[in-house]
């Protein structure tokens, strides 16, 4: 009944459950804008029937994405005050932008996009494509910029036991940004390129012939094809810019114990947490050097020094994040990355190769689960990036214990936890439901402006 737990607990359920459908968002919303310029400039009414189905499937996760994304902001003022008065007029600027200028740039112009087919002329309904795909990113990018000041906090300073900005600019450059966003974008593309490899896989086993999704399966496979390895490559450099601002998750994430240089890589490890030590583990010597450094030496901090230095700087207190669920967490994003850039690569070379061409239908069969794939990588991230700041809510400032609501209730958060979880999962199955009765459909019946 511990409020702080409960309150962390609610966090990451909202939290993840809302993430599920935003990189979708942020994907499919470029690719549909990309088939309707392919209409616009050849005039092919095959490209229009896919700008048209593939944005009723968007438009379905679009709004389950506002649904879940509402409770956010009503969860900084109920269950974590404290933090929300500290980052107040900080977080306050950021998400008002994002909220009156890219969120209604994005929603007005969906909504003429949705209605105005037949109504506006060719270009004009295609400018409101890409208004909508620019409010996206500009949302995204803004809360990610909110989102980076906890992991990196700049451009600030502590009057009254609050944090007050400094300067908006140097807010919005702050290099974490850079990182986070650039890895977004990639990771949204990526989600998109396998929805829809994977729902044009489910047809095409149906009908290989299908003109439909044969185009809808290349755009799929050429955006998986650069999207998936620079999803891998932003995600690394990421990795590595926190190597020198969050040492200690990095440390977390490899289950790193002791400072090593040259630094073993694990494959794998059977964690001791409690005892702080492997019971098992497989670590490829010097190749963690080799990661970060690009050269066989170079000294990565293990967590058993930096919480001793973490203890010095900050005072007594325990620094190290839950290890296991972080070390997991990053094997598991890093793994379901890896396997999508295996697949784009194999859905390049089968159609390409004699030899391989007869194991096509399997490699159909296989894209249609392989939806998953950017789900469990972009669900994991996440998780790494949030637990692995633990105990910081904001990097180095201000404690999680800290930011938690004063007054708040084990009771009251548990009440509200399990009604959110019920509530989110059956938002979850509906949509779901709803993308899968759609994508099944053939796409004559999926009309935009008439639905």
């Amino acid at each position: 009944m511990d409020p702080l737990v409960l309150s962390r607990l609610q966090f990451a359920v909202t939290t993840v459950y809302h993430f599920f459908f935003v990189p979708l968002t942020l994907g499919l919303v470029i690719l549909v804008a990309v088939m309707e310029t392919l209409y616009v400039r050849s005039g092919n009414a095959q490209y229009k029937r896919m700008t048209q189905f593939w944005g009723k499937l968007f438009l379905i996760n679009f709004a389950m994405g506002i649904v879940t994304g509402l409770v956010q902001e009503f969860q900084f003022g109920m269950n974590w005050s404290n933090f929300a008065r500290f980052v107040g007029d900080i977080f306050g600027a950021v998400l008002a932008i994002e909220t009156l200028l890219a969120f209604f740039l994005e929603s007005t112009f969906l909504g003429i996009w949705f209605f105005g087919w037949e109504k506006l002329s060719k270009r004009v309904h295609l400018a409101t494509i890409w208004l909508v795909v620019i409010g996206s990113q500009f949302s995204a990018f803004l809360i990610l910029v909110a989102n980076s000041f906890m992991q990196q906090p700049t451009a600030f300073v502590i009057r009254n036991g609050r944090a007050e900005m400094t300067d908006f600019l140097t807010l919005v450059m702050n290099e974490h940004v850079i990182y986070q966003y650039s890895h977004v974008f990639f990771s949204g593309l990526t989600t998109a390129a396998f929805f829809m490899l994977g729902i044009s896989a489910y047809h095409l086993r149906k009908n290989w012939n299908d003109d439909f999704f044969r185009r809808s399966f290349q755009i799929g496979l050429y955006c998986a094809l650069i999207a998936s390895p620079m999803s891998v490559a932003t995600g690394h450099a990421q990795g590595v810019h926190k190597l020198f601002t969050q040492p200690m998750k990095m440390a977390a994430a490899e289950a790193l114990w002791e400072t090593e240089s040259p630094a073993s890589f694990s494959l794998v490890s059977i964690i001791d947490e409690k005892n702080q030590r492997d019971v098992f583990s497989i670590r490829l010597p010097g190749m963690l050097s080799w990661l970060y450094f690009f050269k066989a030496e170079g000294e990565v901090p293990g967590i058993k020094e930096l919480q001793q230095q973490y203890v010095k700087q900050y005072g007594a207190g325990n620094y190290v994040p839950p290890v296991n669920l972080t070390y997991w967490s990053f094997r598991l994003m890093v793994g379901a990355g890896f396997a999508m850039v295996g697949l784009a690569i194999l859905g390049w070379l089968l159609p390409r190769t004699k030899k391989l061409a007869r194991f096509l239908p399997l490699f159909l069969l296989i894209l249609t689960p392989a939806i998953f794939l950017p789900y469990l990588a972009n669900s994991t991230g996440w998780l790494v990036t949030e637990m692995g700041r633990q105990p910081w809510i904001v990097y180095g400032v201000l404690k999680t214990e800290s930011g938690v609501s004063p007054i708040v209730t084990g009771e009251a958060v548990l009440i509200s936890l399990v009604l959110f979880t019920l509530v989110y999962g059956a938002l979850m199955v509906v949509d779901i439901y709803l993308l899968a009765k759609y994508a099944r459909h053939a796409p004559e019946e999926t009309k935009v402006g008439a639905y």
